[in-house]
């Protein structure tokens, strides 16, 4: 199994959730750094990962470098997680053991359902994942409470998705093409704390939010309206 995790500017906070995996689970620590101006490539490689350059900016192109990579290199089961600290290391094998024993093929944290932090998430991320994931659920009769990035999933299982979404609409592309395909998916409440360090390239700013928003409605829009077959993932990568 391997952990991937897409960072940028992640210094202060990478080591320690790279240094957090549960021994015993994570036979890989996986961080695709998308052009880090600190020392998070350094403190990341300090603590034990793997990590991989990706010189093309987006969240999902990294995510997808890592999936690559761990699938080459014989995984079986990918977990994604956010490199901030968000996410605890220590609740992965709650969403793999799932996958283990074979009754699921997709495992996704809710953070709405668990117990997270004062200040670890806004309202509007909150109100963002109940009425995306009302709209899934009208769409593809799958309901989700969450966007969280903190998932598994078998290898297999995703390179069958025809994955192609290199922004942050990477992780509601992967919940609606997994409804889509009817793979077993199984919803879980996982804790979520405040970033360890710095300041989110997302929620932290109200430009970054409305960018990440705009993104994440015409991924919604693209993926419901598709009529074709689902291709390998990356097939239309290098056309974003």
């Amino acid at each position: 199994m391997a952990a991937i995790i897409p960072v940028l500017d992640e210094e202060g906070a990478i080591g320690q959730v790279v240094a957090a995996m549960p021994r015993g689970w994570v036979d890989e620590v996986i961080v695709v750094d998308g052009g880090s101006r600190d020392a998070t490539v350094a403190e990341a490689g300090a603590a034990g990962a793997t990590v991989l350059v990706e010189k093309e900016a987006g969240y999902g192109r990294a995510c997808a470098r890592g999936a690559a990579a761990a699938g080459a290199g014989g995984a079986e089961i990918l977990v994604f997680l956010d490199g901030d600290g968000g996410d605890r290391p220590g609740a992965i094998p709650s969403l793999v053991q799932p996958i283990i024993e074979n009754k699921y093929d997709f495992v996704i944290g809710s953070r709405t359902r668990g117990i997270h932090e004062p200040g670890s998430m806004g309202a509007h991320q909150a109100f963002a994942g109940f009425i995306i994931g009302a709209a899934i659920g009208l769409v593809y009769a799958v309901r989700y409470t969450d966007m969280c990035a903190f998932r598994a999933i078998r290898t297999d299982a995703l390179a069958g998705l025809g994955m192609c979404e290199m922004t942050y609409g990477w992780n509601l592309e992967m919940q609606m093409r997994a409804a889509r395909a009817g793979l077993r998916i199984l919803e879980l409440p996982v804790p979520h704390g405040r970033r360890l360090a710095g300041k989110s390239k997302v929620a932290g700013t109200l430009r970054g939010t409305l960018k990440a928003g705009i993104r994440i409605l015409a991924t919604f829009a693209r993926v419901a309206c598709e009529r074709r077959s689902p291709r390998k993932m990356g097939d239309d990568a290098k056309h974003l």
